[in-house]
């Protein structure tokens, strides 16, 4: 059990929660399956899972609310279930701190795909397979883009000698733009280095991460190559 990745599942619809959590367990992973958002937050304080699943329409505290609380106490990676893939939901979701979502009906071993990809990222289930992101930037130690500091080493980020707290996925994309400045990274190739799909994603998962990023590091920091995609200013 100890050696177990614990994941938070909270989704009030009895036969998709029952359902997912015997897939899940079959795949390896403890899982606590919760039927609405109060109990999902409660169950998230006492158990701290290593990741947390959360529906984005479950009642007594949405899933967009019972992320933003999450991430107020933690970095923990949360991917969001939403029934619709064009829903504003997703967005709002992304914008409270989610790192990935996924779109219902999914098929049990997509959501296990993207959660082991999610869990890469953040150092848990054997680490990620490519290497870290922005590792050669290690080298370096401390990278410096005018009142912007990133040790890489300590991964660290601080502005204007402030301390700037950035969430696992947010600190893997700077480390991205920070290891090329200047380059224009397009979306695609950051959905493959920051969230490890080996095959097409959603392109608004990277636009709102950029712009959660900017509001943080400086909203001038990273420019938008219209039609290309972004690059840090060297």
């Amino acid at each position: 059990m100890a050696d177990q990745t614990h994941v938070l599942f909270v989704e009030d619809d009895d036969v998709i929660r029952e359902a997912t959590q015997l897939a899940l367990e079959r795949d390896g992973f403890a899982v606590t399956a919760m039927p609405d958002g109060l109990s999902g937050l409660e169950a998230f304080r006492a158990d701290r899972p290593d990741i947390a699943l959360l529906d984005v329409m479950v009642p007594g505290l949405d899933g967009v609310s019972l992320c933003r609380r999450i991430r107020d106490e933690s970095t923990v990676p949360v991917i969001m279930l939403s029934a619709r893939a064009d829903s504003i939901d997703v967005v709002l979701g992304l914008e409270a701190g989610a790192d990935d979502y996924v779109t219902k009906p999914f098929d049990g071993a997509v959501l296990v795909a993207r959660i082991r990809a999610v869990l890469r990222r953040f150092g848990h289930a054997g680490g990620a397979d490519r290497g870290e992101a922005g590792e050669d930037a290690g080298a370096g130690g401390v990278l410096t883009f005018g009142e912007l500091e990133i040790d890489t080493e300590g991964m660290e980020v601080r502005r204007a000698g402030q301390t700037v707290g950035l969430t696992p996925t947010e600190m893997r994309l700077l480390l991205e733009f920070s290891s090329a400045p200047g380059t224009v990274l397009s979306r695609d190739k950051l959905l493959e280095r920051v969230w490890d799909y080996g095959w097409g994603g959603d392109t608004r998962v990277v636009d709102v991460h950029v712009q959660r990023l900017r509001t943080k590091i400086g909203q001038d920091r990273i420019e938008t190559v219209r039609g290309f995609g972004y690059k840090l200013k060297a």
